[in-house]
């Protein structure tokens, strides 16, 4: 060494040591980050669920009808055909009166006048030519009936042609039937369906095993189909049949539960 140098401080055999102390010294740390990180991405298990769809069917009968008939008078003259149509309807009321359907509950319609029209056929060959004339008006009026006297209605429904032997010209058209109570049933057959839908369940469990419910994680009231009777059609939108007396109302729910 020379005279103008000064001594290091560490030589060779003392940085050697400081390295062997840091790394005696590093595992514990990396353990530590390790277990640090492994804590903050511990994933939960996951919940296991069942999902289950249950139904409710009732048989219920209309307690509300509505039925049109359509009288119709043919004249060459438009008022004559007024005139009659007029005539008509008078007597056609008069009859639904007679037979026990109160004024109330009948709605004559206004009263609707068309031309009637005929093909007439002039020239021969390639020179023939078609035009319509004018033959006379139909005159046309439509009677409408609104009652919850189902039977009674029903039963002209089928007998108001026997006008015509009076020279009624009288058409029928096909009764609608309705339930009043519907909105109230529908209440009542979502309860039954998501009893039924819990019955399902739990039978499922148990002859499975495994499982048990607990709670109730999501539940789909699903549509409401009314149908004629013994009819098992169904329909995203529902259904809401009209053309029968009796009607099969069914409810469907889906549900899902927790187990645990």
């Amino acid at each position: 060494m020379s005279a103008v140098e000064k001594p290091s401080w560490f030589g060779g055999r003392e940085l050697i040591a400081l390295a062997i102390v840091a790394l005696a010294a590093a595992p514990p740390l990396s353990t530590y980050i390790a277990t640090q990180s492994w804590e903050r991405v511990k994933v939960r298990p996951v919940e296991r669920t069942i999902r289950v769809t249950g139904s409710a069917k009732q048989r219920i009968v209309s307690d509300l009808i509505e039925w049109n008939a359509t009288v119709t008078a043919d004249a060459k003259d438009k008022l004559a055909a007024y005139r009659k149509v007029h005539a008509d309807v008078e007597a056609t009321v008069a009859y639904l009166k007679g037979q026990g359907v109160p004024e109330g509950e009948i709605f004559p319609d206004s009263t609707v006048v068309e031309e009637l029209f005929t093909t007439v056929y002039e020239g021969k060959g390639e020179d023939r030519i078609a035009r319509q004339e004018l033959v006379g008006y139909q005159a046309r009026q439509t009677i409408g009936v609104r009652s919850k006297d189902v039977q009674r209605i029903e039963r002209l429904s089928r007998q108001v042609t026997d006008l015509l032997e009076k020279d009624v010209a009288v058409t029928s058209g096909a009764p609608s039937y309705y339930y009043t109570k519907l909105g109230d049933l529908k209440i009542e057959m979502l309860s039954e369906a998501s009893k039924d839908a819990r019955t399902r369940a739990e039978n499922m469990l148990r002859s499975a095993g495994g499982a048990a419910l607990s709670r109730l994680k999501d539940a789909d009231m699903g549509v409401i189909n009314v149908n004629p009777a013994n009819s098992t059609a169904t329909s995203w939108e529902g259904n809401n049949d009209t053309s029968a007396l009796e009607k099969d109302i069914i409810a469907i729910v889906h549900v899902t539960y927790a187990l645990k």
